[in-house]
């Protein structure tokens, strides 16, 4: 295909370029000079981008690479036009690339994939592939442009992460199975003391199930049950402290339905916020009380953990530590929210918002 045949169908003017001889007025001359210029510049352009650049007919059917894709792939120049492109996936990611590509195009929904893409070393490398489309005045698709990015560096790591995640929640939860079986052993040796025994396992494995949501997780790692709403995996979360059954630590209001998105950062917040105050706050006293009241507003989901009767505080303290930033994190990014904290004498208070719409996908989303 010519230079002026591309930039005419990229820009809807129909598969023939106007040529020198329909030209009495020398207007179509001067667009056809546009044309070139702009041809010229978005192959600069695109040859000078570290990503793999193509672009398609509103049909889908592929007529430009840039020089990234064949250097990446060694395929020789055209070879992938048409529907030639899908040979150079892994076999195994074909039919699901079609599938996704397919719904882009009856739809115009943006088009995002990841899948393994044949290196030109013979070796199959993971890639991002993502394409938008292109419209006219009149709103009609007349091109889509796409991207295609190497991220098999970054791939590779989040598994090798994903392992030493899996290897070390093992050996924390090997930690509380050791201690559980040390305390029945005590407790066999010293009947009186079997009553007090069985509680103390329950909220160690409480706390063993906690530590399965606050952990960090991957799409295979995720747990496959949690509880479907925000008061029932907080109380799930919550029952390794005794204040919850002695009805000092209340979970009250609303009651928003969650998901597997949101149960990982929930979990780790409030597992810090109670962790906390059972070394420094209410939960560190006899008498001591933390309300957790749930409020949902539209889109907004406010929740505010409230501690009293515990140690005075005399003020916010000096230094910040991980879990704290760590928790602002979870908050502000993970559920699109916000996070503040006020240092009470009669106790902390902690003030949360977040995203009704990052607690749960919406039907039909994808997993």
């Amino acid at each position: 295909m010519s230079d002026l045949d591309f930039l005419s169908r990229a820009f809807g003017f129909g598969p023939e370029a106007p040529s020198a001889k329909d030209d009495d007025s020398g207007s179509l001359l001067a667009a056809r000079d546009a044309l070139l210029r702009m041809n010229s510049a978005f192959r600069i352009l695109t040859d000078a981008m570290p990503q793999m650049v193509w672009s398609t007919l509103p049909d889908g059917f592929h007529d430009y690479y840039n020089a990234r894709w064949y250097e990446f792939t060694g395929v020789p120049s055209g070879s992938t036009d048409g529907e030639g492109w899908n040979g150079v996936f892994h076999p195994a990611d074909q039919d699901h690339a079609w599938g996704v590509w397919r719904h882009s195009l009856e739809t115009g929904e943006p088009y995002e994939i990841t899948y393994r893409l044949r290196h030109h070393s013979g070796e199959y490398r993971w890639t991002l592939g993502r394409a938008l489309p292109l419209h006219n005045e009149q709103g009609k698709i007349v091109r889509w442009i796409g991207t295609c990015t190497d991220i098999h560096q970054a791939k590779m790591m989040a598994e090798e992460n994903e392992v030493l995640s899996r290897e070390l929640s093992h050996r924390i939860k090997n930690i509380f199975a050791v201690i559980n079986g040390l305390i029945g052993m005590s407790a066999r040796q010293s009947p009186e003391l079997k009553p007090l025994a069985a509680e103390l396992q329950d909220r160690i494995a409480a706390l063993g199930r906690a530590h399965e949501f606050a952990r960090p997780h991957s799409e295979q790692s995720r747990p496959v049950s949690i509880a479907s709403t925000l008061r029932g995996l907080l109380t799930e979360i919550l029952v390794a402290y005794p204040a919850l059954g002695e009805g000092r630590l209340v979970i009250a209001g609303d009651d928003p339905e969650i998901d597997d998105r949101s149960a990982t950062p929930i979990a780790l917040v409030f597992h810090e916020l109670a962790t906390n105050s059972a070394k420094y706050g209410a939960l560190s006293a006899e008498q001591g009380r933390v309300d957790i009241d749930i409020v949902q507003d539209g889109n907004d989901v406010k929740v505010n953990w409230t501690e009293r009767d515990g140690p005075a505080i005399v003020g916010e303290p000096q230094e910040t530590g991980f879990g704290t930033r760590l928790v602002q994190l979870a908050i502000n990014q993970q559920l699109a929210g916000d996070i503040q904290r006020h240092w009470l004498p009669e106790g902390l208070r902690v003030d949360m918002r977040m995203s009704a719409s990052r607690l749960r996908r919406a039907e039909g989303a994808p997993v």
